[in-house]
């Protein structure tokens, strides 16, 4: 069916895993930031600056994680052949 089936899922499991990461850090991003928001204009900006770099790494890593399996899984669907 596809002539090289291991680059198309290999392409697919990491294209999804790198948008999984991505869209996973700017979730917890705005989720950890809304701990900030009862502050005063200054706190916050600390505050902030304090608590990006966790949550983008804590959402990074479950989003790479996540897409990666997703995106394999895609992948193993999309060049599986049939049997009948």
């Amino acid at each position: 069916m596809t002539k090289n089936p291991i680059l198309i899922c290999t392409f697919l499991a990491l294209t999804s895993g790198f948008f999984g990461s991505y869209i996973g850090g700017q979730i917890t991003l705005m989720l950890h930031s809304q701990k900030c928001q009862n502050q005063s204009w200054g706190l916050q900006q600390i505050c902030q600056v304090w608590i990006a770099p966790g949550a983008t790494w804590k959402g990074s890593t479950t989003g790479i994680w996540t897409g990666t399996i997703l995106g394999a899984f895609t992948g193993g669907l999309i060049i599986r052949e049939n049997r009948y």
